[in-house]
């Protein structure tokens, strides 16, 4: 056990006074046999709850005076809880014992249920068992992204501007990053019900880190792009972009938003003003975007929950789509709890387990992963394949005895590519004889991969009405703020989801290079 007490520092400073203020509980936790981290185990302080991430850590930031007999709460399913006063915590390393399983005491009724028999009456107490109706949910979102690209080849067939070379096409190439991770971070309030689009956001604090250097190359090569474009394409020109469709896009010179953008006078007072309004109201409309992608994100994880019908993990709606096996009983505290392996027979593309409570019949954890591809599209040279899809969902018993979404974790991964020629033809209608002016055509073989993850962690959940709801107005005031590392202060005093080590050590090459 020693190397793994090495992981994580003593960050909770305990002393004799009877009240903490402003303390800060950071540790990770582990299962006494194997000395291995537990991801997902629950914490949870004076009804606040927390989930450790897959590496078993977590942090608690108190923001409020505590008392040193304020008991935290610590389960696992398989795990013998803990339950002690927070003075008690005097390590940072939490260990968790696997609880034995006797039979006898799982029995809850005179009735061995098969696994078809335990999913009905699962669908029966939905109802009963969960909160579908308005509230306001502190929520936390991580969204990580790993982009590669896979190809990028080209063959130049014409090209009637002598700038738009193979020399310039290979800097276009080179000036994309053959790979690149963005992360981002939210906190905020959540207000809706289970509609996806019956959601509404209030963000706190935002955050987003990725490497910026990254990103200079194609800053001065769409400078230089925006050179040659000037220098040979008239500004009243419209373009035809073609690649092999039945049909031809059209685009106006005036569309081509910078490239034909002027260079404003310092001096001229008016058009300075006017350009800082124009950059008002893109920030303005900025900050909507990123409220609505975020919302957008939330109302989706939420609506897409194995609770309700007609979902991508419809198990429990649609049980005989399945193969369900019984595969044991285990623990989370002292509940007894059902856990079934459902693998699919037939259409269906997801296999797992499920965790029903044994007393209530309530789904409190489903882990899924895709077993085929999701989609798998080709048409005229473009290929879209999502072939991995994989997760954790966790819900918790809050104190209205419902259940709530605690955690939802899904890793998404897909592939792409465009193998087609590609034609921008410069007309003018209003030239005189022959409209068109200029052509670029080439042949195009590119791919790419993504694998994308979304972690959600809901802390607090109350009801609220319909008509609260309503009159609910969201700011959009906050944009997310940009860190080239990982900064430990920014999350200060707020409770999020502890980073793993690999967001934890991001250093954008800028940094690297300082």
């Amino acid at each position: 056990m020693s190397n793994v007490r090495k992981l994580s520092f003593l960050t909770l400073l305990l002393t004799t006074i009877p009240v903490l203020q402003a303390q800060k509980l950071s540790s990770i936790v582990i299962d006494s046999v194997s000395e291995k981290p537990i991801p997902y185990a629950t914490v949870q302080f004076n009804n606040r709850g927390m989930i450790t991430n897959e590496e078993g850590r977590f942090n608690f930031s108190f923001d409020s005076i505590i008392s040193e007999n304020d008991s935290l709460f610590i389960s696992s399913i398989g795990y013998e809880s803990i339950a002690k006063p927070i003075n008690a915590f005097t390590d940072s390393v939490i260990v968790l014992r696997p609880k034995a399983i006797e039979l006898k005491e799982v029995i809850v009724s005179n009735k061995d249920y098969t696994p078809n028999e335990i999913l009905e009456m699962v669908e029966e107490n939905i109802e009963k068992n969960y909160n579908t109706a308005f509230t306001k949910k502190r929520v936390f979102l991580r969204e990580t992204y790993q982009n590669e690209i896979l190809k990028t080849d080209y063959e130049l067939k014409e090209s009637t501007i002598a700038a738009f070379n193979e020399s310039f096409l290979d800097s276009v190439i080179k000036s994309f990053p053959k790979q690149n991770t963005y992360y981002t971070e939210m906190l905020g309030d959540l207000y809706g019900s289970d509609d996806a689009d019956d959601q509404k956001l209030d963000i706190i604090k935002a955050s987003e880190m990725y490497d910026k250097d990254k990103n200079l190359d194609i800053e001065k090569l769409e400078e230089k792009f925006n050179a040659i474009v000037k220098q040979n394409i008239k500004s009243d020109s419209y373009f035809k972009i073609k690649s092999g469709w039945f049909f031809g896009t059209k685009i106006d010179a005036d569309e081509m938003g910078d490239f034909f953008a002027a260079d404003i006078d310092s001096s001229d007072v008016a058009a300075v003003n006017q350009r800082l309004k124009e950059e008002q109201k893109q920030q303005e409309e900025r900050r909507k975007s990123y409220a609505g992608y975020k919302r957008q994100n939330l109302g989706n994880l939420f609506e897409n929950l194995p609770i309700f019908d007609d979902t991508d993990y419809n198990v429990i709606f649609k049980p005989g789509r399945y193969e369900l096996t019984l595969k044991n009983f285990t623990f989370l505290g002292d509940q007894a709890v059902y856990v079934i392996d459902f693998m699919p027979d037939g259409s269906p593309e997801y296999k797992g387990q499920l965790y029903i409570n044994a007393d209530d019949f309530a789904l409190i954890r489903m882990d899924f992963e895709n077993t085929e591809d999701l989609r798998d599209f080709k048409l005229l040279g473009v290929s879209i394949n999502e072939y991995l899809a994989k997760g954790s969902i966790l819900f918790a018993k809050g104190s209205d005895s419902k259940y709530h979404l605690r955690y939802y974790d899904i890793i998404k991964g897909i592939r792409g590519g465009v193998k087609r020629p590609l034609k921008i033809i410069e007309k003018n209608k209003n030239v005189k004889g022959r409209r068109k002016q200029n052509e670029l055509s080439m042949n195009i073989d590119a791919s790419f991969g993504n694998v994308n993850r979304y972690e959600l962690v809901v802390f607090d959940e109350e009801p609220i009405t319909e008509q609260q709801f309503d009159y609910y107005k969201e700011r959009n005031e906050v944009l997310p703020t940009y860190m080239p590392s990982y900064d430990p202060e920014f999350w200060k005093g707020f409770t999020i989801m502890e980073p793993n080590q690999a967001i934890k050590t991001f250093t954008s090459e800028a940094e690297l290079g300082e």
